[in-house]
Order: structure tokens, then sequence, then C-alpha cells
């Protein structure tokens, strides 16, 4: 664990999240979005919530600290796009930079989950559902977030923390 300037500890993994209690918050960060979904209280299921168009730093930490004061959330989880051989590259080195500032600037916990092959299994259940190529451009980020949070979810469950 690291600890950021803004309080908000940094964890490598999910597991530093099981004591807590309350939501969490899910994020698939791209390059020009970052798909958002939520827990519920219980940690026991992941929704999609929205996909935001990344533009301004401040404002996209802005309207993430806002969605997870609305659901009273307490930590993030985002997920860590490691390459397949479990290797870190440009884009791990640009989720954890992206990490380092929201932790600056909010007090929530942030935990990193292996996102590997998210899009890819959110691409394939949306073509299989028949989704035509611009709903599936319209909701795969935040569908891929609430598949991060999800696999976090369930990891925490078999942990057996508490669930309230």
């Amino acid at each position: 664990m690291s600890q950021s300037p803004g309080n908000a500890p940094i964890h490598d993994d999910v597991t530093a999240l099981a004591e807590g209690r309350g939501p969490l918050i899910g994020l698939d960060l791209g390059t020009k979005t970052i798909g958002v979904a939520a827990s519920d209280g219980l940690r026991m299921t992941a929704s999609p919530l929205e996909t935001i168009r990344r533009g301004k730093l401040m404002a996209d930490i802005a309207r993430l600290g806002e969605l997870a004061a609305a659901r009273g959330a307490a930590g993030y989880v985002l997920g860590l796009p490691r390459n397949m051989d479990g290797s870190d590259g440009p884009r791990v080195q640009a989720t954890r930079a992206f990490a380092r500032n929201l932790a600056a600037h909010q007090r929530l916990p942030i935990a990193f989950w292996d996102e590997r092959l998210s899009t890819v299994a959110v691409e394939r259940m949306l073509i299989e559902a028949d989704s035509s190529r611009k709903r599936r451009s319209e909701v795969v980020d935040k569908l891929a977030a609430a598949y991060i949070l999800q696999g976090a979810l369930d990891r925490l469950a078999c942990l057996g923390g508490p669930r309230l």
C-alpha cells in the first residue's frame, strides 16, 4: 500500500477493502472514456452507472466524487490493464498515475483489480445478445466497469468479509 498526499490509500490488492462497509465504485479507465459501475450496499451485485467522456482531469475526478457521494461509496475498484503475461505496460502506468491523482483529491480508498480481457468478455456478451455496433459502443465501458467490479466483489465474498 502507498499513501497519497490526499490521504486516500492506494492498495495493490482488492482484499484490502474486505473489512470496509458500503458500496464500491468500479472504474474501467480508457484513454477516451471512464466506465463507471457501483455495487449495492451488501457488495453482492455490480451495476453499470455511466460512461464519462474524459476531459480535464479535475472535471473527471469531480464527477467520480459526485457519483461516489451519491451512493455513499466506501471505496473505488480500478481495473488494472496488465499484459497477458502479467507484466505491466504503459496502460498500467497510466492507470496507476490516474489512481494517484484520484487519491490526491478523494479520501476513499482505491484498490486495483486485474482486468485482463474484461472488455473482450463484455464485447462478446453484447455480440451474442445481438446488440448493434452503435449500442455496443454506447454501453461497453460501463458494462466493463461492472464486470471488473463484480469480479472484485466475488473475490471479497470468498474472503467472508462483512456484507453490510
